[in-house]
């Protein structure tokens, strides 16, 4: 356990690390607990560029480039994803010391440049193929698509991120920890992230000669496309270099339309997160032959017996270009609902990130569970399912009764009470609507 606290970013440091500017003597640290939380203290800069990605496009062509219900999953996802983090350390870190701990080999300084960049390469590297078995392997695809799932292509994307992608993420690494310590990996491993973020907008064109090193907005939406020439190209993190090498590269030609192949149109969290494991368990079962079923789990998501491993870009469905993304009608009252408690459940997750520390158990568990509980129900919400009502009146009570206890805050004190204002009268909306809900369902049944 550190003696000391974790340094801070400053606001210039903060803007160079999205875009992996940092230098080796200001991110070089003895010991791991010394690194910075750079992907938490990073909250603020997501914020404030896609705000201004929000103003450029309004500016630019009279629109704004994040509609709610996409915007509000995106985000959403990325929330989840960082909550077992809360708890424990990732496993990418914890299996990484290990081995260090355990197998290294040597160990070279952590306080040398030579280290530092040797760390960028392997950990950018190491990325390439874990990217690209992502897209090849079925089981890890079930992970991944979560981030591909969006037909939008906005800042925003760039946090829709999976709750299990570090379940198989860890292995692609470990080389590196027989040599290089462990202090330099966690920088590393948060600033390729980092890096990834700004990449994932339309409003920065080519960008000439960067484009022949770097990944970059154009690389990568080639990447995020559905086109036939998109598909399992650009697997790169910060540099492209590995993709000329390797053979995936392709660059930007025809429109790009994002999303998945099979698109799922939902924008329910757990669906957005998991239907791919339930496609590939009912795949499992209904494919005959040991040798298939195994297949069906560790081949492409595009392989059927009797195909190559990842499949034929001919079975994909057809693109004509005419494609509009899942955007069914949803009231204007409705939207303002959802993105008003989004913004209320933004600042309950930025206090507990910030103050975990100092939290009891119970209240950390409680917590969490609200937070859990609230991306589950906006999201049927959104999905203006049947039983929304019924969860959204449950999820309101449940906040006035952990506000009450002390379990939920806040983020301004002030607002306390028009909070809890504002959440009774959302019980008694809701309640209503289940009443009739229920009522209705009752007639039918006579």
């Amino acid at each position: 356990m550190a003696l000391y606290e974790k340094p801070v970013v400053s606001v210039s440091q903060g803007i160079r690390m999205m875009f992996y500017l940092m230098t080796p003597n200001e991110t070089s640290f003895a010991q791991n607990d010394e690194v910075p939380e750079y992907v938490q203290q990073a909250t603020p800069f997501f914020v404030g560029m896609i705000l201004l990605e929000l103003f450029v496009s309004w500016a630019k062509n009279g629109w704004l480039v994040i509609r709610i219900n996409d915007g509000v999953t995106s985000v959403s996802a990325g929330m989840l994803s960082m909550i077992p983090k809360l708890f424990v350390r990732s496993l990418e870190l914890c299996s990484y010391i290990y081995v260090w701990d355990s197998y290294r080999l040597l160990e070279l300084p952590w306080d040398s440049p030579w280290t530092w960049w040797l760390a960028f390469l392997g950990v950018d590297f190491g990325y390439y193929w874990l990217h690209r078995f992502s897209h090849e392997v079925n089981i890890m695809w079930a992970a991944h698509q979560v981030h591909h799932s969006s037909e939008d292509y906005n800042l925003s994307t760039a946090l829709r991120q999976s709750l299990t992608q570090q379940c198989t993420s860890w292995v692609f690494y470990l080389p590196m920890a027989l040599a290089i310590p462990p202090s330099v990996f966690a920088v590393h491993i948060q600033f390729n992230l980092l890096y990834q973020f700004w990449i994932h907008t339309e409003l920065v064109s080519n960008l000439g000669p960067v484009e022949l090193i770097m990944n970059t907005p154009s690389h990568h939406r080639v990447h995020h496309g559905r086109n036939p020439y998109c598909i399992d190209k650009n697997y790169g993190g910060t540099l492209i270099i590995w993709d000329r090498l390797f053979g995936t590269f392709a660059p930007e030609g025809e429109k790009v339309l994002y999303g998945l192949t099979h698109p799922i149109n939902s924008f329910e969290l757990l669906w957005v997160q998991f239907h791919h494991y339930l496609y590939i368990w009912d795949s499992f079962w209904n494919t005959p032959g040991v040798t298939n079923k195994l297949s069906v789990v560790f081949k492409g998501p595009g392989w059927t017996p009797g195909k190559p491993r990842l499949g034929l870009h001919e079975d994909l469905p057809e693109i004509t270009g005419k494609e509009i993304p899942h955007n069914p009608a949803w009231p204007a009252a409705l939207q303002a609902y959802v993105f008003t408690h989004f913004i209320v459940l933004m600042g309950i997750y930025n206090e507990i990130v910030a103050t975990k520390a100092d939290l009891s158990q119970i209240t950390f568990l409680m917590t969490t569970g609200f937070i859990l509980l609230t991306l589950t129900s906006l999201g049927f919400l959104i999905d203006q399912r049947p039983n929304a009502a019924m969860l959204e009146s449950v999820r309101c009570c449940v906040f006035l009764a952990f506000h009450r206890l002390g379990h939920v805050k806040t983020m301004v004190l002030a607002l306390a009470v028009p909070t809890e204002v504002f959440f009774l009268l959302s019980v008694v909306y809701w309640g209503l609507k289940t009443l009739c809900i229920l009522a209705g369902n009752e007639k039918k049944h006579q």
